[in-house]
């Protein structure tokens, strides 16, 4: 699967009414915002300031039909050894169709991911999508670490200190 227009960053996938469009501009940062502050259990809380900050900070993937957005995933990585996938959701009204998988298949061949060595994603529920895709639990969990900060987004005003 490769994108459809020749600019890496902007890659967009197309399938029926639906498509995955890594341009900026597209996404609706309210949707996102409100998904991952009310309806995730990862981000519940986060300040809209730094789901901004994030995306900024990541290449963005989202899932549209024609006329809105329905999903949503982001990337950190050097595009060049190592991978973090995160914020990967599909929104309530749009699951069954498949959209899940094919938004991460998406991801997985955006042209700046490939020959990775490592890409990486933490899911609580999501298990079976993701070793769809090759994903598998590490060889040796043991030697994974993590600083961890829980209710992060509660202790103060903006979640930033």
């Amino acid at each position: 699967m490769s994108p459809s227009n020749s600019g890496p960053a902007h890659a967009r996938w197309q399938r029926a009414e639906y498509r995955v469009d890594c341009d900026p501009a597209a996404l609706d940062l309210a949707l996102i915002h409100r998904f991952l502050s009310e309806h995730s259990y990862w981000a519940r809380g986060i300040p809209r300031a730094l789901v901004e900050r994030a995306l900024a900070n990541s290449l963005c993937f989202g899932l549209f039909d024609e006329h809105r957005q329905l999903g949503f995933a982001r990337v950190i990585s050097d595009c060049a050894t190592f991978a973090w996938l995160a914020d990967v959701f599909v929104v309530d009204q749009a699951r069954g169709r498949g959209l899940g998988k094919w938004l991460v298949e998406c991801v997985l061949a955006h042209p700046q991911l490939q020959a990775l060595r490592r890409f990486m994603l933490v899911t609580r529920d999501a298990h079976g999508l993701y070793a769809g895709h090759g994903f598998s639990v590490p060889e040796v969990p043991a030697n994974l670490m993590a600083i961890v900060k829980t209710d992060l987004y509660s202790a103060s005003e903006d979640g930033m200190r």
